[in-house]
């Protein structure tokens, strides 16, 4: 038996050839390695790098359930050799196993990030055999022992946290214990066998329906730590579960069992999975999320969005809601120049006349709505030194389009025969070079005679497990055409990069990394309630990086001040997603809204380099005080909400202070306030604040002088 040590970033990971040529990845973590804390009545039976199923093949042993073990030929897998060389982003491990059975060939790929402790991983499955292999599973992480540190009961010391989301209820964030999840320990460790997973997955084209494709796991006792994401825009599956008296964490894109996938892996073809990101810190949630903020900084396009963070207005919500025309955006267009926006984005409906749910996919310009054509509204937003966009849903084609019935039916998915209906939409596949064509001369369209910079790509439908037309199965065709999209996004940002795209899926609802590599701002949520909104707002840094969070600003027409500082303060340390009727609210809360966009263009250069924080930990909407702060440097910036708390004071552990005498606190939002107080204890590292109104929010300031 032969080990491999690499000590990377912060990170320890130990595998090892046994006596037998298996390879196995006995640790992963921010701590040291210790043989000794491998009790598993057999050894090393589990620690399988990765995990393989074909069908066909016997799954031999004492494996309950559809847990992800001792997969064949995962559990037969060989050692054949590795690589361990740099790249221009840090050390790349590359492990090969083969099977000699099916003729399969294995890499799993590390790659790790100078300077950050996280580790992107993806496997490689090529078929050097003679006879095809369907593929019913391939993990793209699998590490087992992950409660294998300290001497506690891992029912009292293990506590994982689960992100669920949902329209209007994006990132909420759960924290369980394993028996919370129904996996607490009823016999010796040693000899527990349970069918029992702990897990999350996604089914279909909305990524992030009902979770974030992310998960972070908590050793109370040790004070570490593994989270991890999955970077990918549509089927995904992760599980927890024991193996042999200890606990395995496994990561993949689809999976047959859950969503309908297979492969029929031909001789000489090679299948890749959908790559995942795992790191290890030692401390608390905040330190883990602020390494994986740092992450997701390296792995995203480069663009000029992300350096300038430039003020968006929408004309949506709270606004227009959809009803565009000539008409009404003059006004809006003069309010938001005047308060400082610097992009102008018309929403849905620019495209017909009346009702145009069910007939969206020629976008092209209704002259009912603009009399003088789209082209004269984007260049008064031009003339008025704001970047002019519309807003998209170039995914789709209403049932009522009328190029959908010029079209050939390969053009959308099909399930048994017939095109796949949500909503009253169809779905455009784009493995379809015809669809990748539409695409294109939208898109042109739009850059070159609208004149438009700016576009809010949405998409509001799940058209489910996938289409069976030219795919070995519904989840095979769905994972091309999302993997076809994605080609496609990087043939349009390397035709015009300087074009900025936002993510939308009605709302956050494909918030994910194979999206958000690619876009530089992503929609967080549709919630109309400004008083939730900060809920969100305040978790969105754990789901993507500040500077890619928009969120919604919409002062009410009728509302008061502390409404309408309540609304900015929601958006201000991220992404301005500036709404609401500018034009008729009162000028005493415009100035507001001027105000915080000019305090807003004074760190944002803070913001895209930020790492975040929550003093109150993580929000739930029940929350009567919500905070989230940014580390930048020596300056603090903190969001403080107050939602109907009874009491006016509110205690802020801020961590990363305590111990700084020389710390400087002010009120930055909004400046003059003399209502409200402020006092900062050095040697507790708390900040107590009194806000004056039941709903009320602030910003402040902290600099450290040390």
């Amino acid at each position: 038996m032969k080990k491999y040590i690499i000590n990377e970033n912060g990170l320890n990971m130990v595998f090892a050839v046994t006596d037998e040529n298996e390879v196995k990845l006995l640790h992963f973590s921010a701590l040291p390695f210790h043989e000794e804390d491998i009790t598993a009545q057999n050894g090393w039976l589990g620690f399988r790098l990765v995990e393989v199923m074909v069908s066909g093949l016997d799954r031999p042993g004492e494996r309950h359930g559809t847990k992800y073990i001792v997969t064949a030929p995962g559990y037969r897998l060989k050692y054949r050799t590795h690589n361990d060389y740099r790249n221009e982003k840090g050390r790349k491990l590359e492990i090969v196993t083969f099977d000699e059975e099916t003729g399969l060939d294995v890499i799993s790929h590390f790659q790790f990030f100078d300077g950050i402790s996280v580790v992107r991983s993806w496997t490689e499955v090529k078929n050097v055999g003679e006879e095809a292999q369907g593929l019913e599973y391939v993990s793209s992480f699998a590490l087992t022992g992950i409660e294998k540190e300290g001497l506690l009961p891992r029912d009292e010391k293990m506590e994982v946290w689960i992100p669920h989301n949902s329209w209007q209820r994006e990132m909420q964030w759960e924290r369980y214990s394993f028996p919370q999840l129904g996996l607490a320990q009823s016999q010796p460790v040693e000899t527990q066998r349970s069918s029992k997973v702990i897990g999350a997955t996604n089914t279909g084209n909305w990524s992030t329906k009902e979770y974030l494709p992310m998960g972070y796991l908590a050793n109370r006792e040790t004070k570490s730590n593994l989270f991890w994401q999955i970077e990918h825009n549509g089927s995904w599956h992760w599980e927890i579960s024991d193996q042999e008296g200890h606990f395995y964490l496994q990561l993949s894109g689809p999976t047959e069992t859950e969503s309908h996938w297979w492969k029929n892996l031909k001789p000489g073809e090679t299948f890749v999975t959908v790559p995942v990101s795992v790191g290890s810190t030692l401390g608390e949630f905040d330190e883990a999320m602020g390494e994986l903020t740092r992450y997701r900084r390296a792995i995203r396009r480069k663009n000029e969005d992300n350096e300038r963070l430039c003020v968006i207005f929408n004309d949506y919500m709270n606004c227009l809601w959809g009803n565009p025309t000539s008409e009404k955006e003059w006004p809006l267009i003069d309010a938001a120049a005047r308060a400082g926006c610097e992009y102008f984005c018309v929403d849905a409906g620019w495209y017909s006349a009346g009702f145009w749910w069910d007939n969206v996919g020629e976008w092209l310009p209704s002259y009912e709505r603009f009399p003088n054509g789209l082209e004269e509204v984007m260049d008064a937003i031009r003339a008025k030194g704001m970047i002019p966009g519309v807003w998209l849903e170039i995914e789709v084609m209403g049932i009522k389009c009328p190029k959908a019935a010029r079209v050939h039916p390969d053009w959308f998915f099909t399930r048994h025969g017939k095109k796949v209906h949500d909503r009253s939409r169809w779905q455009l596949d784009f493995r379809n070079p015809e669809v990748i064509a539409h695409a294109n001369e939208v898109i042109d369209r739009l850059v070159n005679q609208y004149h438009v910079g700016y576009i809010k790509m949405d998409y509001n439908i799940e058209p489910g497990i996938g289409t069976e037309l030219n795919a070995d199965s519904v989840g095979d065709g769905l994972l091309g055409h999302e993997r076809a999209y994605l080609a496609w996004l990087d043939s349009v940002f390397a035709r015009y990069p300087d074009l900025i795209i936002e993510n939308c899926s009605s709302g956050g609802l494909r918030i994910d990394y194979a999206m958000l590599s690619r876009y530089s701002i992503q929609s967080t949520s549709d919630q109309e309630d400004y008083l939730h909104y900060a809920t969100i707002a305040a978790n969105a840094p754990a789901g993507l990086t500040p500077e890619q969070s928009a969120i919604w600003s919409y002062p009410m027409n009728g509302g008061n001040r502390e409404e309408a500082i309540f609304n900015m303060v929601n958006a201000v340390l991220m992404r301005i997603h500036q709404s609401g009727h500018l034009a008729n609210i009162s000028e005493e809360r415009f100035q507001l809204v001027k105000e915080a966009l000019d305090y807003y263009k004074t760190i944002r250069q803070d913001i895209k380099n930020a790492l975040p924080f929550w003093p109150l930990g993580l929000s739930q909407f029940a929350d009567t005080w919500v905070s989230m702060g940014l580390k930048a440097g020596k300056k603090t910036y903190l969001a403080v909400w107050r939602r109907n708390a009874s009491e006016s004071q509110c205690v802020l552990p801020l961590r990363h202070l305590k111990g700084c005498e020389d710390v400087k606190v002010r009120c930055a939002y909004p400046e003059a306030d003399p209502d409200t107080r402020f006092h900062w204890n050095s040697a507790a590292g708390t900040l107590t604040v009194d806000l004056p109104a039941p709903i009320c929010a602030r910003v402040f300031e902290l600099e450290c002088g040390e």
